[in-house]
């Protein structure tokens, strides 16, 4: 378990207040087909109805799950070479 890229786990971090609401925060890590992967979750505590006073237990367990279902629910898309390269070339083109 030193390694989480081999495990394929979702960590729970801590949980934070930022503008009135509060936040489960989580550490993806994980390794599949030659890809490793890493992603930060967090996830807003009362959007799954929860409340503070709820045993921390819960919150984790059911934030987890609604954030590893949303992420995988995502469709990441890749902005392009040309938007990458584009920000260093208008600085000093050499040649």
């Amino acid at each position: 378990m030193k390694d989480l890229a081999e495990n394929n786990l979702i960590r729970f971090t801590n949980i934070t207040r930022k503008k009135n609401a509060l936040f489960a925060n989580f550490r993806v890590k994980g390794l599949k087909n030659g890809t490793i992967f890493s992603a930060s979750i967090s996830v807003d505590i009362s959007s799954l109805e929860l409340h503070p006073g709820d045993s921390l237990e819960k919150i984790v367990e059911e934030c987890a799950r609604h954030g590893v279902k949303e992420f995988k629910k995502a469709e990441i898309q890749f902005e392009g070479v040309a938007a990458v390269l584009s920000q260093y070339l208008g600085v000093a083109q050499l040649g």
